[in-house]
């Protein structure tokens, strides 16, 4: 019987390599259930090409902000999600079928959130933006954006016009929280591109939310490291190989995280009495399964870790490191050998898989990055803990994945 489903699995995974490359998972969550009341916006990010990613501090037009770019465009043309300092953030998803059934792509979705995170402080800023820009637009996606009032909405939007999902709303979002996939609920019904990631995240929120984990800690170290199959329900940690001693390949198509996925964010908006300043971005810079998430704030001093920022080569040292490690998982370069995983050096039953080394580490980091992230919320001139986090983070990272790795 095992066997049949594997197979299945094979099957269904072939008819996925169809699909389109650029399929992220996202999450919006209003501030009127989560455990502190403050919204979370969620982004796994994947992308058809251009596997280096890293966060970078700009300079905008009317505000700063912090944004998730190619390194080989570093922010000059697009952003890819992110927040700024007034406290507008948002994120994308392309959905393949707002324009019609053929499942179009746009070249516009990066442009336009880098454009909104230059000038945008609110919702409403958004919408006019959005009501601005010439017709055809050149997008066609689900933007997340959450503001410093408590705005959180999704706007599905196309070529000639696009709809709001105000998540804040009881009658639009019962529960309180919507995601999206790679299709928008409005667009062709013929076209639902992502439908098997929307299953997944779909049945880990309603788990979360049964146990009373809708928060950021179990979000972020959770929805990127997703290891069940929201069609064949598929769970890989039930598959774990004996040891890593051996290559065991195993059919690896859309799950949440696959080959072409290449960051995660998590950004963490302000209570109402909160300064905008106090916006958090929780950040996995580079492949999920390999690396390891931290806060980042916008400082004065604009500094952020060292491991993150850009290198001679434009790339960062941990998106780096990801990468090396990420090529030992996808170990077949022939044919779709991509989308094939190798197993048991990510997971395995003597706890020596790739995932499970970088968990504890992860785990290490999120606790002194919470204790930055408190302080940084409760006392006055608190900047220097979060440079003290970040000096501490190049440190740590540095030396316990050469000890590791």
């Amino acid at each position: 019987m095992k066997k049949v489903i594997v197979l299945l699995f094979i099957a269904a995974c072939y008819l996925g390599s169809l699909s389109p490359c650029k399929a992220c998972t996202s999450v919006l969550i209003s501030g009127k259930i989560t455990p502190d009341g403050r919204p979370i916006l969620f982004k796994h990010r994947d992308a058809a090409s251009g596997m280096q990613n890293l966060p970078l501090l700009i300079q905008g037009e009317r505000y700063r902000y912090l944004a998730l770019v190619n390194a080989s465009d570093l922010g000059e043309k697009s952003a890819w999600g992110g927040h700024n300092e007034a406290g507008f953030a948002i994120i994308n998803t392309a959905a393949y079928n707002l324009n019609g059934p053929e499942g179009i792509d746009s070249n516009g979705d990066g442009a336009l959130m880098k454009r909104a995170l230059e000038i945008c402080a609110t919702l409403e800023d958004f919408e006019t933006l959005l009501d601005t820009l010439p017709h055809p637009r050149d997008l066609n996606s689900n933007f997340g954006v959450i503001d410093a009032k408590g705005g959180c909405a999704y706007y599905e939007t196309g070529n000639q016009r696009y709809v709001k999902f105000d998540v804040n709303d009881s009658s639009v979002a019962p529960k309180g929280y919507l995601m999206r996939t790679n299709f928008g609920t409005t667009g062709a019904p013929t076209l639902r591109t992502g439908a098997e990631r929307y299953a997944a995240i779909t049945e880990l929120m309603e788990n979360a939310e049964k146990r009373g984990d809708i928060n950021s800690d179990y979000l972020l170290t959770h929805i990127s490291r997703y290891l069940k199959h929201g069609l064949t329900h598929i769970d890989l940690n039930n598959m774990m190989p004996e040891n890593g001693d051996k290559v065991v390949m195993f059919p690896f198509r859309d799950f949440i995280p696959r080959y072409t996925s290449t960051a995660t964010m998590l950004i963490q908006g302000v209570l109402p009495t909160e300064p905008a300043s106090k916006m958090v971005c929780w950040t996995i810079a580079g492949y999920p399964l390999t690396t390891v998430a931290m806060p980042l704030m916008i400082l004065p001093s604009g500094k952020l870790p060292a491991v993150l920022q850009p290198t001679d080569n434009r790339c960062s040292w941990l998106c780096n490191k990801s990468l090396e490690l990420k090529a030992r998982l996808f170990c077949e370069d022939m044919g779709n050998g991509h989308d094939y995983i190798n197993l048991a050096a990510l997971i395995n039953r003597q706890n020596t898989g790739i995932l499970q080394r970088i968990l504890p580490l992860e785990q290490v980091v999120l606790t002194f990055g919470n204790e930055a992230v408190d302080k940084m919320r409760t006392k006055k001139k608190a900047d220097k803990e979060m440079e003290k986090f970040y000096d501490w983070v190049d440190e740590f990272l540095t030396k316990e994945y050469a000890k590791l790795f």
